[in-house]
């Protein structure tokens, strides 16, 4: 089950929408759906987690904890909103599209794919493009 909470002033449009199309994300990488949970938040609250567990002293636009048993994808996501746009400024795409890849990219950090170096994060923005192609489709 995908589930979204909100730590700030922000409402998922469309969450069925949105939940459908990251369940089918799941089915394409052979995993199964367990639980999955989203957590929108702000700056703020991203950087204190990022400091308390991850000792990062960085702003971030997601920090997924995996909790997956083997096949069965389970964990929560945090997304911090302001980095969102931030981020859909400067690469001068939506907040809608910047939004989805963010939340595409938490669930294929899941599915195994890493994106410390240059090659794997290659391949994750290949795995994300093809991710938000299928969306595209469904709609």
């Amino acid at each position: 089950m995908i589930d979204f909470n909100y730590e700030t002033n922000f409402t998922l449009e469309n969450e069925d929408v949105i939940s459908s199309w990251l369940s089918q994300v799941i089915i394409s990488e052979d995993k199964k759906e367990g639980e999955i949970n989203y957590i929108f938040c702000d700056d703020e609250y991203l950087l204190k987690i990022n400091l308390e567990y991850l000792n990062h002293d960085t702003l971030t636009d997601i920090i997924s904890f995996d909790y997956s048993m083997g096949n069965e994808l389970n964990g929560d996501i945090f997304v911090s909103v302001e980095r969102v746009q931030d981020n859909a400024n400067d690469f001068k795409v939506s907040f809608e599209e910047e939004l989805k890849r963010v939340l595409v990219h938490g669930v294929l950090h899941y599915c195994g794919y890493k994106d410390k170096t240059e090659a794997d994060e290659q391949v994750m923005r290949s795995k994300e493009d093809e991710k938000l192609a299928m969306f595209h489709v469904e709609q």
